[in-house]
């Protein structure tokens, strides 16, 4: 299919470049060039579709069974050239017209002719040395390596298997915004607020002191009957006396 169409049966698209099996066959001349009819069927629906060439304007004609799909591109959209409109070749047969049409053409060439002559001075002097060309090339290419052995060697040293990118001011001026809570700062903030939470008067410390140091003791011995129990079930090795009469002591403060 030589452009978009719509099929007449069944009113569906069928896009430019499908292949079909078609008869061919000779319908007239124009001049000396012969005009071809093409019968096809469409895929979709099997209707019936005639196109032949058009010698004359260059181009394919649908006859029958089809409606061509109009479609307007932009210019500049698809990076191609305005060509001249009918009327304007129909001007360019006049010789005076094609005479002033050839002179606002010198005049453009004139007028882009230094902007060129620039341009084609910076080629030159680009590549007007290949040896120191190929010679920058190649430094370029060494400092690539080494900057990429740099990198593969720092990544290594720090256990990663990926090559890191150089660092940038953007990371390390973020990075030194960042702050992490060490373990200095966490006894510390402990250490404030169980002073905040203690009483003033030295009695009530002393007794809140106390509370605190049989808590923690019953937590230890908590754990170690655990850590005993488990090892036990596990046939690691026998309860020892101290952790036995622990346990014992436990009980009967329980009961």
């Amino acid at each position: 299919m030589p452009y978009n169409i719509w099929c007449g049966g069944c009113n569906s698209m069928i896009a430019k470049g499908v292949r079909f099996n078609a008869e061919k066959k000779q319908v007239g001349n124009y001049y000396s060039t012969k005009i071809w009819s093409f019968t096809m069927k469409s895929a979709c629906c099997k209707h019936e579709i005639v196109i032949q060439t058009d010698p004359k304007n260059c181009e394919y004609v649908i006859i029958s069974g089809a409606q061509r799909k109009t479609e307007e591109y932009d210019v500049e959209d698809a990076e191609t050239f305005e060509l001249p409109a009918d009327e304007e070749r129909g001007k360019l047969a006049d010789p005076f017209y094609r005479l002033e049409h050839q002179e606002e053409d010198l005049q453009k060439k004139k007028e882009a002719e230094p902007v060129l002559v620039r341009l084609q001075r910076v080629s030159d002097a680009r590549h007007s040395d290949d040896y120191a060309l190929n010679k920058a090339l190649r430094a370029q290419l060494r400092n690539q390596k080494k900057r990429v052995a740099e990198e593969e060697a720092v990544s290594r040293k720090r256990g990663l298997n990926i090559r890191l990118l150089p660092p940038a001011e953007e990371d390390v001026a973020s990075a030194a915004h960042v702050k992490f809570s060490g373990k200095f700062d966490k006894n510390r903030k402990d250490k404030r607020a169980l002073i905040n939470a203690a009483s003033i008067f030295s009695g009530l410390s002393g007794s809140s002191t106390s509370t605190k140091r049989q808590l923690g003791l019953e937590s230890k011995r908590r754990r170690i009957s655990a850590a005993a129990a488990s090892n036990l079930l596990a046939g690691g090795f026998k309860p020892s006396s101290w952790s036995q009469s622990a346990v014992t002591s436990r009980r009967h403060r329980g009961s």
